[in-house]
């Protein structure tokens, strides 16, 4: 399955996604990582999972939401 990670509606989705975790981790990296796995795969990871995520989608959620925390987005 491939997706695209210029894609940035999918991008901003994804970022949007990762604000759920935020009520257990405000570790940006984990909670990309959890929203793009989630949107992957179709479910979040168990504790051993060790499925493989696009790390170019996965960068450009990170990066996208790390410009939105430095900018004090929440929207």
């Amino acid at each position: 399955m491939s997706f695209d990670a210029t894609d940035p509606q999918l991008q901003q989705q994804l970022a949007e996604a990762s604000r759920a975790f935020e009520a257990t981790s405000n570790d940006a990296e984990r909670n990309c990582w959890l929203a793009v796995h989630q949107h992957v795969h179709g479910v979040l990871p168990s504790e051993y999972d060790i499925r493989d995520i696009p790390e170019d989608l996965y960068l450009a959620v990170l990066a996208l939401r790390r410009a939105q925390l430095a900018e004090g987005s929440v929207g």
